[in-house]
């Protein structure tokens, strides 16, 4: 059984992408890696919860909680909790105290559980109040640009505000393209020669480290719950 994600881009700068999805009959899933910090909301057996998940460096296998409900809130690369430094959030994550079906808490206020739909409103409010921040030299350097720093400085910032360096970053989300374009059936020669991967080989180490399935298991749709999104594009 799958889990059936419901995907959707932002119009947000502050949001990457905005998620939902089930999970009836799944007990478990490979965990796929990814670059952002993000807020999880979900319900289960009629309790509440919430929490934050961090970067993940690399795939692995995750249990998932049975006939639960989960939207969350993928940020955007470099936009972090005040309150707590990305860097300890690298492959772990925290569960917030005090959820319930309306509320939850964070950085020591209370507010209000969002849907699907009004995640980017949540996410507005948590920016007014100071609670998320991001440091403008990483969002000049994920527009395309060029800051008037030293590499040694731009890295250490790109660092302290994602928890990973700029070259895990570009590996990841080359990684998470690719598992998308094979999924709808783009040849592995094809992916290799437009994502930059030296060869086929080199394309199957990336998708065994960060996503954990091969190209054919991609291609074939093959069976078992993956965090990932594969019916739409990643970037």
């Amino acid at each position: 059984m799958q889990l059936r994600f419901e995907t959707r881009e932002s119009d947000s700068s502050w949001v990457s992408e905005v998620w939902s999805c089930a999970s009836e009959r799944v007990t478990e899933m490979t965990s796929v890696a990814g670059v952002s910090v993000g807020l999880v909301f979900w319900r289960q057996n009629g309790r509440a919860y919430a929490g934050v998940t961090g970067p993940e460096t690399a795939a692995g296998t995750a249990p998932v909680p049975e006939g639960a409900a989960f939207v969350g809130i993928e940020l955007a690369v470099g936009v972090s909790l005040a309150a707590v430094p990305t860097p300890s959030l690298v492959d772990a994550g925290l569960e917030l105290p005090g959820a319930t079906h309306r509320f939850f808490r964070l950085a020591g206020d209370r507010w209000e559980t969002p849907g699907p739909d009004d995640a980017e409103a949540l996410v507005d409010r948590l920016v007014r109040s100071g609670a998320l921040v991001r440091d403008p030299l990483v969002a000049e350097v994920r527009r395309g640009g060029r800051p008037g720093v030293t590499p040694r400085t731009l890295e250490r910032r790109f660092r302290t505000a994602t928890g990973l360096a700029q070259g895990a970053v570009r590996q990841i989300e080359r990684a998470r393209e690719a598992s998308a374009l094979l999924s709808r059936g783009k040849p592995v020669a094809d992916v290799v020669t437009g994502l930059g991967y030296f060869d086929e080989p080199h394309l199957a180490r990336a998708l065994r480290r960060y996503v954990g399935r091969t190209s054919r298991q991609l291609r074939d749709g093959a069976p078992g719950a993956i965090a990932l999104d594969l019916a739409q594009p990643t970037s």
